[in-house]
């Protein structure tokens, strides 16, 4: 185990140095960011003056070593828009995004164990044809189609829910619901698919061939086995909710990290932009270490 863990946090700190240089590049590839920030009305003299007092003028190299000192120091500089602290910015922002992607996640995971594992235990019956074809009318759904069809319906016609901001219970419904969508529909066709590989074995068999209920069969035997796979997905799921739930914090005008990215890319915030895409990383890499983990504890056979 732990074995596993310092190879895991090893290439967790190479994908995301690797992540950080990419945008940091990227930077640069899309124009002078002295000039972008500045406008189309800024004189050289403005630009020039601009690019050493940010260190635009030294080698990438040099900037980029510079940027990562600074980022393990805790230091990750001053947003250019907000005029505040790019680690404050991010740490008012996050709380947002970890609720919304949290709960969106556990809603559509507690729907779909049970959804998917039932319609896999019922194959080709009404159950299972009516929870597989939801489940592609979900995937299929894009989220700023549901999000503006839940504020034009819940919000709008009928006016039991808030359209946007946060601070209320009531202000997570739509949301939560939105994002909860995509991984409700992906996670029970996943679950199905293991529940009908499971079902095949011979120690499911065996146990049934002991009398056991078909429910105990179920949800103790098969249900461990098939939700391994789904891990794996739950973990990447979690990591992507929290870097890339933009489009709902867009629709909804929710204050999180995802909106924020969004703010940085419209004002030319570069440095901002940069320290959220490195601590998405790092949080992402952190989520699938912790899956690892929990992986190898629901299945031994992982750890040899």
């Amino acid at each position: 185990m732990l074995r596993m863990l310092v190879s895991r946090l090893g290439q967790g700190v190479i994908v995301v140095v690797l992540v950080t240089l990419f945008v940091f590049l990227t930077t640069f590839l899309t124009g002078d960011p002295a000039g972008l920030m500045l406008g189309e009305g800024a004189t050289q003299e403005q630009i020039q003056a601009f690019r050493q007092r940010m260190g635009f003028d030294r080698p990438l190299v040099t900037q980029y070593g510079s940027f990562l000192v600074r980022a393990v120091r805790g230091d990750l500089g001053v947003s250019l828009y907000f005029q505040q602290s790019n680690m404050q910015l991010f740490a008012e922002r996050l709380p947002a995004t970890l609720q919304l992607a949290f709960l969106s996640l556990a809603l559509g995971t507690a729907l779909a164990i049970p959804a998917g594992l039932i319609a896999g235990a019922r194959r080709n019956t009404w159950i299972d044809s009516l929870v597989t074809n939801a489940a592609l009318v979900g995937q299929a759904a894009p989220v700023f189609w549901v999000g503006s069809l839940a504020i034009m319906v819940f919000a709008v016609m009928l006016g039991w829910l808030p359209a946007s901001g946060r601070g209320t219970p009531a202000h997570l419904v739509l949301p939560t619901l939105t994002l909860a969508l995509f991984p409700l529909a992906y996670n029970t066709r996943l679950i199905r698919s293991s529940t009908l590989e499971v079902l095949g074995q011979d120690y499911v068999r065996t146990a049934r061939a002991k009398g056991l209920p078909y429910y105990v069969v179920l949800f103790k035997h098969v249900l461990r086995n098939a939700i391994g796979p789904a891990l794996t997905v739950i973990g990447i799921q979690l990591g992507t909710f929290v870097g890339g739930s933009v489009i709902t914090e867009t629709v909804f005008a929710w204050p999180g990290v995802g909106r924020l990215a969004i703010q940085a890319i419209l004002t030319k915030d570069f440095p901002l932009l940069q320290t959220i895409v490195a601590f998405l990383a790092v949080g992402f890499v952190l989520v699938n270490v912790l899956v690892d983990v929990a992986y190898s504890l629901v299945d031994p056979r992982v750890r040899y």
